[in-house]
């Protein structure tokens, strides 16, 4: 008898996935518990194993195409030789439509009934040939003898930024020595694309990508974002990361602020805080779970150090790389990236000075640390060269008041400029 094979629901917030990989093929025979293919998920790549035996008669979907969840992705047999035509792949049922439809209706905030979403309206393309690149100048607009083009053009000389010495204010070659370096750019070899201009492609989005774009708007369109920035003079940190390197430990900079961030929450527990849109009340979390920010092909996804404060800068520098490592592959499990009290984003790899993060629901803050940079500062009333670390705290202002987010950075500041208290 034929039975259908739906896409599973391999996480709480999983509506849709994409066939990664089948590791087994049609008319194979596949036993409870045998590997049948990866799914990428809104978070992360899974692996499902089949629940019943059987054999694979026939695969709905292909590797790269989605599926809802429940949705059929293939059709099995549990006899070999079984006819599987007439049989008609069924979706599994959805006890919990009715009560989840009753409650999106109920709870829908009155901002989705007013607010809609731009839509994508480009021009069309313009008709090939409609447009046309420049051609190169045309010789008469600058008077030069053929000899002193020929040097021009060859030693790659702009004729217009000298005067002609020559009759009727020809240049010549003598005057080729005042001449600038850089000629005209040249559009002789330049051919026109193939593309029309204006032409574009949609690409479909990944599952994670859609999860990303749904909550960063539904964050920066429901949370009253706002920032605070403070400056950190990072000579301490530098030094004693210098030292800890020769000494043979290997520790980040973003180690050090993830243990700066624990203690200092520890200190000011209620930044470790959240927000319920359901019940409108604050949410003071009674551990300390780190968030951190880690770019991955499709987005990024937020791996979470637990109980940081209770843990040395070794033991969070082997965990953040870690957990970093398999959140590149795929292969965080959920209970380590679902979660979280506080958040870290950390661009300072990238050259960038400073930034502003988008905070991530239910959390109340983030922080987003730029790159140590040269700068002027001023010490002991002398202006000295300095290594200037700037971060910048995003808060839920319905949760954080600005005083609180200023106190918070203030003891990051003192652990960052005295980076030995990370250490002991």
């Amino acid at each position: 008898m034929p039975f259908t094979l739906t896409m599973p629901k391999l996480s709480p917030t999983m509506e849709e996935g994409v066939i990664a990989k089948w590791h087994v093929k049609e008319g194979d025979f596949v036993k409870a518990g045998d590997l049948l293919f990866e799914v990428s998920t809104d978070k992360a790549t899974v692996e499902h194993n089949a629940l019943d035996e059987g054999w694979l008669r026939e695969v709905i979907i292909k590797e790269g195409e989605s599926a809802e969840v429940n949705q059929p992705v293939a059709i099995f047999a549990v006899e070999e030789n079984e006819k599987v035509k007439p049989y008609t792949p069924q979706a599994a049922p959805k006890p919990e439509a009715k009560e989840e439809v009753q409650h999106e209706e109920k709870a829908a905030p009155l901002a989705t009934a007013t607010m809609a979403q731009p839509v994508f309206k480009p021009a069309p393309p313009l008709e090939k040939g409609t447009f046309k690149f420049p051609r190169e100048p045309a010789d008469e607009r600058i008077k030069a003898s053929p000899l002193a083009k020929s040097l021009a053009k060859e030693k790659n000389l702009d004729l217009s930024t000298v005067e002609g010495s020559g009759p009727g204010g020809r240049i010549v070659k003598r005057d080729l020595e005042l001449a600038q370096p850089g000629g005209p750019v040249s559009f002789s070899h330049r051919t026109q694309p193939s593309e029309p201009a204006g032409s574009y492609e949609e690409i479909p989005m990944t599952p994670i990508r859609k999860v990303i774009a749904k909550r960063l708007q539904e964050a920066k369109t429901f949370i009253p974002h706002y920032y605070v920035s403070q400056e950190i003079d990072a000579e301490n940190m530098i030094a004693l990361r210098k030292q800890l390197i020769e000494g043979g430990f290997k520790f980040s900079y973003n180690d050090l602020v993830v243990r700066a961030c624990a203690l200092a929450l520890r200190e000011h527990p209620k930044v470790n805080s959240g927000y319920n849109s359901e019940t409108e009340s604050i949410v003071l979390f009674k551990t300390i779970d780190i968030s951190v920010a880690v770019s991955i092909d499709d987005g990024l996804i937020t791996p979470i150090i637990r109980y940081a404060d209770y843990k040395s800068l070794g033991e969070i520098s082997v965990e953040v790389k870690e957990l970093a490592s398999r959140a590149k592959k795929g292969k965080l499990d959920l209970h380590e990236y679902q979660g979280g009290s506080f958040t870290i984003s950390n661009l300072g790899m990238y050259g960038v000075t400073h930034f502003h993060a988008v905070i991530n629901p239910p959390q109340s803050c983030i922080l987003a640390i730029g790159g140590i940079n040269d700068q002027p500062v001023v010490k002991e009333g002398e202006v000295v060269a300095g290594k200037v670390m700037n971060v910048t705290i995003s808060a839920d202002h319905r949760v954080v008041d600005g005083a609180m987010a200023a106190e918070f950075l203030k003891t990051v500041k003192k652990y960052l400029e005295n980076p030995t208290l990370l250490v002991v």
